[in-house]
């Protein structure tokens, strides 16, 4: 036996071996196929069956009454029976009616029409003693099947020549390729439309024209396009609609059924025709096409004409009533450059909801997604989901991304706190299995199996629906174990996003009252710009900053090798956790008025079009950064405009038309701009005066030089700029310290004891520090003093891991002492 049945109708044939076995018969008549389907609860033939009174223990008494118990012997009752001759005609018009009726696999619901078929068997004579006309059990049988009337099938053994074979009416095409929402909607399978009532009312205006009454939902993705089309079924079924519209069938064209397997030319078309003529011969459906622009192309090969082609007369005389949607862009692309098309179509644009429609939107859906994930939703974690959404998923739209965060939220907290599977998630799963091992039995012709893996399924239902009571009692009750916090949704949005959005521990809190403090761990002086960032980030973390501007924007200005590019990754680290989360931007490579698009990305037709900006694209993916605009003198003027709106309005769009999010960055541009004028004033060095009135004087000499580069408009966008101080001898000393212990701590790594000695790093400091240059010499004369004396003495094995090593320093020289060992660490001396 192969796959032509479905798992009700297999089902069935075991059963019917089981009662013919129990009434001792030599064969599987057609009275105990009737039987077995009123037993087999799963099919549709027992619904119907239902309706009609009629259940097993009436036609179990019907055969005892007329057939009674047979004289099968005891080891023929594992044997397989056969079928009778009329039961076999049975089987065989079971699958003609359901290849009459499109059908892949052959149900109960064609076994039973089969039955219906014939009033001189047995099973109609059952039927009749129970007062069940046949004919009305079989049009409400293919009244299930959203069948009008089937022509009654001729003997297949009847001279066929000459007959025109009569097809079936109704849509059985249609329903072969799309989904009746309006059934879905009366089996509540539907979620919950709120609001939308104006949108769902243009929809049912147009729909009631004569001609052309064919409307076009068209909104960004997930603003509720389909919603609508499930709210107008779900007022169908209402009758919240004109009389002419209470009797409509709103169905879903399924586009990838309709081309699936049309290998052959002509056979989409022909496929296509059906469905139209099917819909204009009901005169009851309304067709739903989502995504619209797919019908352009769809089916069409060289020569041939496709879907859009064969659907515009249909559309224009307004014997197809079609309701499209999809997005603006591509509405645009597509539909209007065909115009002819476009033409048959009213448009309904449906726009974002705003956060009050979309939190009453999710308060409609709460139910639902309480039942799936047996977790309470209060309404403060709807109100936080729409609020965060807005906030941070900038680059999509409610209410579509406000549910993804409720729903996930939801499972996060199902699976965190309870664990992967559900009691009743493990029944199922036996479930699975036993039927599982009952269709290898059917396949081996084993039936005596078949009906004992049947018991256990049995069984395993009962108890399934046992506990699915238990849950739905609960649920009846609010009754929910678990609950969806704030914090729990703040959570999901930072995983979604990066950017961290729970609440701060305590750990956090310190650390920001400290901020200060953190960063001179790696910059050495210049308080007045520390003190800017510290202030910018704990006004972000307290949610007191301007939602719709950066976290802070910063213009670094001072002399070269005075800790500008060293802040902005010290901030990185601290603030956002690694130095990878600083986005740095060397502005001299954007010389040119042309290499702006590098930024924002190459427009269309362009060589690195499809790659997107060398920045956008970064805080695209990383939207919680710092963004380090480095040296940004040497940059084009006109790079400076791109950046007007980002400081004013926090984004930035680029070549795609995307908005880009800079709300959640810190953006920081160094700058060396005033050092040609000051290389001619003594005022960086050892021999400098390190006092306000010397700092001032730069700071003027350096703003003056500002004013002359940045247009106005720029340097007012700014939150501060920052002039950096020159270094001391004391601060040159401390950074020394800093650079020598990582230094040294690479070198004890290796197992060797190490410590460094004031004077050494006054030579490092003295031998690394040049006016001209600042600080940034002093690591290469780390190298060339200690790492280079150092290596020596190791290659010439002069120092052992028992030996203490000391970097000291004599008339100017590095130094280096090799002692046996009395301490164990590597230090660098205070």
């Amino acid at each position: 036996m192969d796959n032509q049945y479905t798992p009700s109708a297999k089902n069935v044939l075991v059963v019917a071996q089981e009662q013919a076995k129990y009434f001792k018969h030599q064969a599987v008549g057609t009275e105990h196929l009737l039987l077995a389907l009123a037993i087999e609860k799963e099919g549709i033939a027992s619904k119907v069956m239902q309706e009609f009174d009629v259940n097993d223990d009436d036609i179990r008494s019907q055969i005892e009454q007329f057939t009674g118990y047979g004289t099968l012997s005891r080891n023929a009752k594992s044997a397989y029976l056969p079928y009778s001759p009329k039961a076999a005609d049975i089987m065989r018009l079971s699958h003609e009616n359901a290849k009459q009726l499109h059908q892949d696999q052959t149900g109960t619901e064609h076994l039973l029409l089969a039955l219906l078929s014939d009033e001189t068997i047995f099973s109609s004579r059952i039927l009749a003693n129970l007062n069940v006309n046949p004919s009305e059990m079989r049009r409400a049988t293919l009244r299930k099947l959203g069948v009008k009337e089937v022509a009654k099938k001729r003997d297949p053994r009847r001279n066929r020549r000459g007959q025109q074979a009569q097809e079936a009416e109704g849509t059985p095409t249609l329903d072969m390729l799309a989904r009746d929402l309006t059934q879905l909607a009366r089996d509540d399978k539907m979620d919950p439309v709120v609001g939308r009532e104006d949108e769902v009312k243009r929809v049912i205006q147009i729909l009631s024209r004569r001609t052309k009454n064919n409307p076009v939902l068209i909104g960004e993705p997930g603003v509720g396009k389909t919603a609508i089309a499930e709210g107008l079924a779900q007022r169908i079924i209402a009758g919240d609609v004109p009389s002419d519209m209470t009797h409509k069938r709103l169905m879903m064209l399924d586009m990838g059924s309709l081309v699936a397997g049309t290998k052959y030319r002509g056979e989409f078309e022909d496929r296509l025709k059906k469905v139209i003529d099917e819909i204009q011969r009901d005169g009851q459906v309304i067709l739903f096409i989502d995504e619209l622009h797919t019908l352009i192309g769809a089916g069409g090969a060289e020569g041939a004409i496709d879907a859009s082609n064969i659907l515009k007369p249909a559309l224009a005389r307004g014997e197809l009533q079609t309701i499209g949607a999809t997005t603006l862009d591509e509405y645009q692309k597509y539909i209007e450059a065909d115009a002819a098309l476009e033409r048959r179509f009213a448009q309904v644009s449906v726009e974002e909801p705003t956060q009050s429609d979309a939190i009453a939107i999710l308060k409609g859906l709460k139910p639902r997604y309480e039942q799936h994930h047996q977790v309470a939703i209060p309404d403060e974690a709807i109100v936080e989901a729409v609020k965060l959404s807005v906030r941070y998923v900038t680059d999509r739209f409610l209410p579509d991304k406000a549910i993804d965060i409720m729903d996930e939220a939801a499972a996060k907290v199902r699976i965190d706190r309870v664990g992967h599977e559900t009691p009743v998630a493990k029944q199922q799963e036996k479930l699975v299995a036993l039927r599982r091992d009952k269709d290898e039995a059917i396949e081996r012709l084993d039936f005596e199996l078949a009906a004992e893996y049947r018991k256990k399924e049995m069984r395993q239902k009962r108890h399934i629906d046992k506990l699915l009571d238990e849950q739905i009692a609960n649920q009846a009750n609010n009754h929910y174990d678990l609950t969806l916090s704030v914090h729990d949704i703040a959570q999901v949005v930072s995983e979604q996003t990066g950017v961290p959005l729970t609440q701060m521990e305590k750990s956090e809190q310190e650390r920001l009252v400290n901020l200060e403090k953190v960063l001179h761990n790696r910059v050495i002086g210049q308080d007045e710009a520390v003190s800017a960032i510290a202030r910018s980030i704990r006004r972000a973390r307290s949610g007191l900053k301007d939602p719709q501007r950066p976290i802070g924007t910063f213009l670094f200005l001072g002399p070269t090798g005075t800790g500008k590019t060293e802040l902005a990754k010290a901030l990185a680290e601290a603030v956002f956790g690694s130095e990878d989360n600083m986005i740095r931007v060397d502005m001299s490579e954007y010389r040119e008025a042309y290499s702006a698009s590098r930024l924002v990305g190459s427009a269309p037709g362009y060589v690195g079009y499809e790659e997107g900006g060398q920045l956008t694209e970064k805080v695209r993916r990383h939207p919680y950064s710092v963004v380090l605009l480095d040296e940004a003198e040497k940059a084009h003027p006109d790079i400076y405009n791109l950046m007007l709106q980002v400081f004013d309005d926090g984004y930035m769009t680029d070549a795609k038309g995307r908005k880009i999010d800079f709300r959640n960055t810190i953006i920081i541009m160094t700058s060396n701009l005033g050092a040609t004028r000051l290389r001619d004033e003594k005022s960086v060095g050892f021999g400098a005066v390190d006092n306000s009135s010397n700092y001032d004087a730069m700071r003027d000499t350096i703003m003056k030089t500002v004013k002359e580069t940045f247009r106005p408009e720029f340097v007012n966008r700014l939150d501060e700029i920052v002039v950096f101080r020159s270094l001391n001898k004391d601060e040159l000393h401390q950074i020394v310290k800093l650079m020598a212990k990582s230094v040294l701590q690479r070198i004890s790594d290796q197992g060797f004891n190490i410590k460094m000695t004031p004077a050494a790093m006054d030579v490092v400091a003295k031998a690394g520090f040049d006016p001209e240059y600042g600080a940034r010499p002093i690591r290469r004369a780390l190298q060339s003093k200690v790492e280079d004396a150092l290596s020596e003495e190791l290659l010439q094995g002069n120092i052992t891991i028992n030996d203490q090593v000391t970097v000291g320093a004599k008339n100017g020289e590095i130094t280096i002492n090799v002692k046996p060992l009395k301490t164990d660490t590597a230090t660098v001396a205070d």
